[in-house]
């Protein structure tokens, strides 16, 4: 299994990103709110804080700034695209010290931002300057005596709840890589393994302790605060701190799970994007052939010009029935293949979505941006694996890097859900695209090229689907994007959103992670558009 996710992976420590500016849509009909002048203070550093709020908080909290050998790894984030500006880390040993810590930062006139395991991906994250409350520490897990939930820590993450529920009898619906913060993803829907069972993350939500941005600490469920319940299950980051939540774990099923893994050369795409289309039926996967993930990369021991298809299938349950599903892919010649049984909490790093695996990689900036489709269109990843082609020939050093990703998912417990009944807007989404990449710092003419080719990809994608409007996952949005394409078409979404935003941010204190509302600073102006052109294709 190594030698394949070596070989879909190790080419790729050299992706690229790049940073442009766009002109945002027009915000003359979006409230400005109460937006208190906060400025960081002329003297915050971590002696003052430590000083002035210490002996408030927890025996294990801690208070450091940049001098401290822990400031890098806590401030590490997987897109350095936009960092923030993180002046003292605060990490608070328990629960309550969350709201002091809020408190003192709203009576001194400092910015917050929590943090969970920082893959946060909007550029609206570089407009913080401030205080960094990392949650790492929040890590408690507790199996309900019904044993059909668990309360959390806010400071969990995919593979830790992974692993400790299986061991235990249990899953849960986190996202598909082991590294994401369980709320990161939750927060704006989560995709993963288990949806097409259970739902996405958000849909498993029962209740949540919640810090809001005057430093109040409530209790978020059906029978209390009930309409911000709708909100966080969808757009959340927009309205608290999250520091305990209750979620839905159900039993952990067969005991181990078959995984098939493939890659093929570029002259097979249309075969296997006709197998993938007959197999998803728009949205009719089985639900136990929960997930498959494949990209476009170069990988110099196939070929330094023709980028590789690579492909990565997970079934629930045995190989018998998976492979009786696969047949039409193990049709198709692969240069490499390879397949196996897991216990589930094994099934990441079959994929290469485990902590340890690049996908999981801090430290790189990145460029992305993405589509939600229903089906693949066979014309339009012609186009772009051609465009790909084309670059790796002329430009190597901008092709090197570029991983072009596409996610499908079983989604039957995603579109049996009432759409109104949560944030989340685009249920109907049974694949997630994404332009991925790194770019080395300082080198601004291979940025402008990386940013042209993630728009064409994205347009394409989006041509592709005429007649569907151009929708963007919240948790893959740059930031760049119209605030309806992230948070729904219907005027009535983004008009309940900013009603709830009154309610309980009327400051907006949350507003560092693709806003719903516009701060009174940092509106980018530039050359390109969110949204995205449109063509069409047929086939």
């Amino acid at each position: 299994m190594r030698s394949l996710v070596s070989l879909m992976y190790g080419s790729l420590a050299t992706l690229l990103w790049v940073s442009s500016s766009f002109d945002l849509a027009s915000a003359a009909s979006i409230p400005r709110f109460q937006e208190l002048e906060t400025r960081t203070r002329a003297d915050l550093n971590s002696n003052t804080v430590r000083r002035e709020l210490g002996s408030r908080l927890s025996s294990g909290t801690l208070i450091f700034g940049p001098n401290d050998e822990r400031f890098a790894g806590a401030t590490a984030r997987w897109n350095m695209f936009a960092p923030p500006q993180i002046q003292v880390v605060i990490q608070p040993g328990a629960e309550s010290d969350v709201s002091k810590i809020v408190k003192y930062c709203n009576d001194n006139s400092i910015d917050f931002l929590a943090l969970n395991r920082g893959h946060g991906n909007s550029r609206s994250l570089g407009s913080f300057n401030g205080v960094q409350i990392s949650l790492v520490s929040l890590v408690n897990i507790a199996i309900q005596p019904s044993r059909q939930s668990a309360w959390f820590g806010g400071g969990v993450y995919g593979g830790l709840v992974t692993k400790y529920l299986w061991e235990r009898g249990f899953v849960t619906t986190t996202g598909s890589c082991d590294c994401v913060g369980l709320l990161g993803a939750g927060l704006g829907g989560g995709h993963g393994r288990h949806e097409a069972l259970y739902g996405m993350v958000s849909d498993n939500i029962r209740q949540l302790n919640i810090v809001l941005g005057d430093g109040r600490a409530i209790n978020v469920s059906p029978t209390s605060n009930s309409d911000l319940l709708w909100a966080m299950k969808g757009a959340g980051h927009n309205f608290g701190i999250v520091t305990s939540f209750e979620l839905n774990i159900f039993p952990r099923g067969p005991d181990t799970w078959h995984y098939h893994n493939y890659i093929w050369a570029g002259d097979q795409l249309e075969p296997v994007f006709n197998a993938l289309n007959a197999f998803h039926n728009n949205g009719s996967t089985p639900v136990n052939m929960t997930t498959n993930f494949g990209s476009f990369f170069l990988n110099a021991s196939v070929s330094t010009t023709d980028p590789i298809l690579s492909w990565t299938f997970a079934y629930r349950g045995s190989a018998e029935k998976a492979e009786a599903l696969l047949t039409q892919f193990n049709a198709i010649p692969a240069i490499y293949e390879e397949q196996g049984d897991v216990p589930y909490s094994q099934v990441s790093k079959a994929q290469a979505t485990a902590e340890d695996d690049f996908i999981c990689m801090d430290g790189n900036k990145r460029i992305t941006t993405t589509a939600g489709l229903q089906v693949y269109n066979v014309t339009a990843e012609r186009l772009i694996y051609e465009g790909f082609r084309s670059r790796a020939i002329s430009n190597p050093a901008l092709a090197a890097g570029c991983g072009i990703l596409h996610e499908g998912y079983a989604t039957a417990g995603v579109t049996s859900k009432n759409p109104a009944d949560s944030a989340y807007p685009f249920r109907s989404d049974h694949h997630l695209m994404l332009f991925n990449g790194v770019v080395p710092p300082g080198d601004a003419v291979l940025e402008a090229q990386a940013w042209e080719w993630a728009n064409e990809v994205r347009d394409m994608w989006n041509a592709g689907q005429p007649g569907r409007p151009a929708n963007n996952y919240v948790n893959y949005a740059n930031g760049f994007e119209d605030l309806d394409s992230i948070y729904g078409w219907e005027s009535w979404r983004l008009q309940r959103l900013r009603a709830l935003k009154q309610k309980y941010d009327p400051q907006n204190k949350f507003r560092f992670y693709n806003p719903i509302v516009e701060a009174r600073e940092g509106k980018g102006k530039g050359k390109g558009k969110g949204k995205g052109r449109r063509r069409s294709f047929q086939g």
